[in-house]
């Protein structure tokens, strides 16, 4: 009878998502299952792919993930090249932001991994919920832009450099992104190659 009311002993490096590549090495925890991570950083420094980075770690245990795109701006190769298992990816595109607190809850209800977008007026009260939300549901947030509440782990791409041009001319076949790595009450800096 006891056994039935329990729950089963879970521990945290079980509820973790293993991180790919190069990630592993910024973050050998891997990613906490009821976490907030915020993805940050100057515009064109590789914030979209950092997140999709960790949106593959979910579907490559097999789980799902799923991607809130406003702006219908996330395209599928991106996300397979970054190593997301295209059919494990849902992605709901054209919400607007009073709609945006309600589908990213909608989303963490059955999903591993939320992605999105966080709005530009995005307001603390709801950030705290869908934080709440993830928690409650054991599933992982990405919030990337301006997070207004809380998160266990923020990343900022401050800077990316591209190499691959010969002599003026080619192909750009590589990145290095220089990211931030913020805990609660910590930070580091690592470079990220790929």
């Amino acid at each position: 009878m006891a056994g039935e009311r329990g729950r089963p002993l879970v521990l945290a490096r079980e509820r973790a998502l293993a991180l790919p590549g190069p990630l592993a090495e910024m973050l050998p925890e891997g990613l906490q299952r009821g976490a907030v991570v915020t993805v940050d950083g100057v515009p064109g420094a590789g914030i979209t792919t950092l997140g999709l980075q960790l949106a593959a770690a979910a579907t490559a245990a097999g789980e799902w993930a799923a991607a809130v795109d406003p702006h219908g701006t996330l395209g599928g190769l991106a996300a397979l090249q970054q190593g997301v298992a295209l059919e494990r990816l849902a992605v709901v595109r054209a919400v607007t932001a009073s709609r945006w607190p309600t589908v990213v809850a909608a989303l963490l209800d059955g999903m591993t991994l939320v992605l999105t977008a966080v709005p530009v007026h995005a307001r603390h009260g709801d950030a705290r919920r869908l934080a709440a939300r993830a928690r409650e549901r054991g599933a992982v947030l990405v919030a990337m832009g301006d997070w207004p509440a809380e998160a266990a782990l923020r990343l900022y791409a401050e800077r990316s450099e591209w190499s691959g041009l010969g002599a003026g001319h080619g192909l750009l076949t590589d990145r290095a992104t220089d990211v931030r790595v913020e805990r609660r009450g910590t930070a580091t800096r690592v470079r990220l190659a790929g």
